[in-house]
């Protein structure tokens, strides 16, 4: 049984931009908070990839991946995700390849199957709609051809990537994946930051399809949850409103950079947005050290996961690299005290 003693946990960052920063503010923000969570003995840092949207920073992921890896020294570093559907997979190959031989045995390579933006950036980027994530399986079995040995009369070789050793997960929100990284003898991680009601169905099916591949022996779930922690609940259900904010203005289609915190989100939204807000942020786990960690036994409790991965978009960088250590001392004291 999973516990929040043994338990890795990692980071999910998506470079947010803040009112009044910058793409380049926000980056230089990823790196100070990989640097840290590296010294708090946080596992894996994570970047995921999205396009147009002015509050995120990492649409060039394998770019920003670099950046990081470049900027620590242990930590592993690597996409939730990328979105193979938006490229040829010996790209994916040659980046990630390039990656994994600039920084070895520190890359993974997270994917997904949705286009990770809306419909005219779609167009922009695969030049069709046509494409809906049906041929997601076959472009996966592609990626995962090129990062094998060349073999003789092979026309077209990754290189960088060929015959490397690139960990691949597959990234879900829904089931689809979930049943595709299970066949596949795949490691798993399930986007329950913004998709709660799924997490237990796809976990269950992940693990009643999996077959025992040369990658993984057994099931192997990760799951992504937002967790914001500070001294006490009333702070951190303040700091979480950004974060709120930001998913109210992708249901009202607004697209801006994350706003600052504020005292009464009744005073912004109607109860009809309040509720599919919820229907996003549900599982969020938002307190003090003791509300943070009552809640993680219990999510653990019922979900069984491997490992935790934490997304925090807290609009104050302070009270952002505060929270994640408070995360990393509920996790296991030893950690925390490597970074006082």
């Amino acid at each position: 049984m999973s516990s929040i003693t043994n338990i890795p946990f990692s980071v999910l960052d998506l470079s947010p931009v803040f009112e009044g920063e910058t793409a380049g503010d926000a980056l230089r923000k990823t790196l100070s908070l990989a640097q840290a969570v590296e010294k708090l003995g946080y596992k894996r840092f994570w970047l995921a990839e999205h396009h147009n949207m002015p509050g995120i920073a990492s649409a060039a992921t394998s770019v920003v991946i670099g950046f990081v890896a470049g900027g620590t020294t242990k930590i592993r570093v690597g996409s939730g995700g990328i979105m193979l559907s938006n490229h040829a997979p010996v790209v994916i190959a040659e980046q990630f390849g390039t990656l994994e031989s600039l920084y070895p045995n520190r890359i993974d390579l997270g994917l997904g199957r949705a286009p990770g933006t809306d419909r005219p950036a779609t167009l922009a980027l695969r030049r069709t709609l046509t494409n809906d994530g049906e041929e997601f399986p076959e472009q996966l079995e592609e990626l995962r051809f090129f990062f094998k040995d060349v073999v003789e009369n092979q026309k077209v070789q990754a290189v960088p990537g060929a015959g490397l050793n690139v960990p691949i997960w597959l990234l879900s929100s829904s089931g689809f994946s979930a049943h595709l990284a299970g066949v596949s003898g795949l490691p798993f991680a399930f986007a329950a930051h913004f998709s709660p009601e799924y997490t237990l169905p796809s976990l269950e099916l992940y693990r009643k399809t999996f077959q025992p591949s040369d990658d993984l022996e057994k099931p192997y779930a990760m799951v992504a949850l937002n967790i914001i922690a500070a001294e006490t609940d009333e702070e951190a259900e303040f700091l979480a409103t950004s974060q709120t904010q930001s998913f109210l203005n992708l249901i009202r289609q607004k697209a801006g950079k994350i706003p600052p915190p504020v005292e009464n989100m009744d005073l912004i939204w109607n109860e009809r947005e309040k509720a599919l807000v919820a229907s996003r942020t549900g599982g969020s786990i938002v307190g003090s050290r003791e509300t943070v960690k009552r809640k993680l036994e219990e999510f653990l409790e019922q979900t069984k996961a491997d490992e935790i991965m934490v997304n925090a978009m807290i609009f104050d960088h302070a009270k952002r690299l505060r929270s994640y250590k408070i995360i990393a001392e509920i996790f296991g004291e030893k950690s925390a005290q490597s970074a006082a």
